[in-house]
C-alpha cells in the first residue's frame, strides 16, 4: 500500500535528509582534517595533491642520498687531512736527519720516513664511506632532481687517480741515500737527498690542500641542494595540503549550523504533522 505524504511533510523530510548529509560530511572532515579524500570527492584537487606529494616523496629519497653523499665527502676530507699530519711527520724526520751526521742515524730515519709513507698509503685506503673511497679515485654521483638527469653532481678524487704518497708526488728513498759518503771530499750528497724528499713533501703537502679545497667545494654545493630540496620539499606539501586540507575552524562552525538547522526541520517536521492531523479531525 503506497503511503503519501503531505507536501509541506515532504519538503521538511528532504531538508532533514539533506541536513543529516552535510553534516556527515562535516564530521567526517572534522575527524580527518581533509576536505578531499578520496579521487570521487573532487577529482581534479584529489590527483593534484597525490602528483604533488608523490614528486615530494621523490626529493626525500633523494635527500636522504645527499646527505649520505656529504658523509662520504667528509671521510675523503678527514683522510687528507690525515694524510697531511703524517706528511708533516715526514718532515719533521728529514729535518732531522739533516741535523745528524750519523750514518747509522741517518738510515734508521730515512726507514721511518718510508714506514710513514705506507701509513699515508694505508690511510689514504680507510677512506672510504659507502662503499666509495674518493682517494682512490672512485667516483661518487649525486642526483639532485628525479625529473632531470643533468641536475646531478659526478665527483671523482685526484682526477681519477689514487691519492698514494707516490702519486701526488712523495716517493719512498733508498735508507742509503740519506748518508754522505766518507771521506775528506766534502761529499753532501745525503744531504741533497733530504733536501729532495722536503721539497717533494711540500708539493705533496699542497696537493693535498688543493684537492681538500676541490672537495669543499663540492660539499657546499651538495650542502646547498640538500637545503634547497628541503625547502621544495616543504613547498610541494603545503601545496598538496591545499588542495586537500579541511578548514577546521570553518567546518567546526558549519556543523553547528547544521545543528541548528537539523533542529529547526524536526520542529517543522512536528508541526507538518500535528497541522495534518488537525485536518483528519475535521472527519
Amino acid at each position: 500500500m503506497n503511503i503519501s505524504l503531505s507536501a509541506g511533510i515532504r519538503d521538511t523530510l528532504l531538508t532533514i535528509q539533506q541536513t543529516t548529509r552535510m553534516s556527515q560530511q562535516a564530521e567526517r572532515r572534522l575527524a580527518t582534517g581533509l576536505r578531499v579524500g578520496s579521487a570521487s570527492e573532487n577529482p581534479l584537487a584529489f590527483f593534484s595533491a597525490a602528483s604533488l606529494r608523490d614528486r615530494a616523496g621523490d626529493l626525500a629519497n633523494l635527500q636522504d642520498r645527499m646527505q649520505q653523499a656529504t658523509r662520504t665527502v667528509r671521510a675523503a676530507s678527514d683522510g687528507i687531512e690525515g694524510m697531511r699530519k703524517l706528511f708533516e711527520t715526514a718532515q719533521g724526520l728529514a729535518n732531522q736527519a739533516l741535523a745528524e751526521q750519523n750514518s747509522t742515524t741517518r738510515q734508521a730515519l730515512a726507514q721511518q720516513f718510508n714506514d710513514v709513507l705506507t701509513q699515508v698509503d694505508t690511510l689514504m685506503r680507510s677512506s672510504g664511506y659507502g662503499g666509495v673511497n674518493l682517494l682512490e679515485g672512485q667516483e661518487l654521483r649525486v642526483a639532485f632532481d628525479p625529473q632531470n638527469t643533468a641536475a646531478s653532481l659526478s665527483i671523482r678524487g685526484n682526477n681519477g687517480s689514487a691519492m698514494t704518497a707516490t702519486n701526488i708526488g712523495v716517493a719512498a728513498v733508498d735508507t742509503n741515500s740519506w748518508t754522505n759518503a766518507a771521506g775528506t771530499g766534502g761529499d753532501t750528497s745525503g744531504n741533497a737527498a733530504i733536501q729532495q724528499a722536503l721539497t717533494q713533501l711540500s708539493t705533496g703537502i699542497g696537493n693535498l690542500r688543493a684537492e681538500a679545497s676541490r672537495l669543499g667545494a663540492n660539499n657546499t654545493i651538495i650542502q646547498t641542494r640538500q637545503e634547497f630540496t628541503e625547502r621544495m620539499i616543504s613547498t610541494l606539501r603545503a601545496g598538496a595540503d591545499d588542495w586537500t586540507l579541511a578548514d577546521l575552524n570553518q567546518e567546526g562552525a558549519t556543523l553547528t549550523a547544521l545543528n541548528t538547522r537539523n533542529q529547526i526541520a524536526q520542529t517543522a517536521l512536528a508541526l507538518a504533522a500535528q497541522r495534518d492531523q488537525s485536518v483528519l479531525r475535521l472527519f
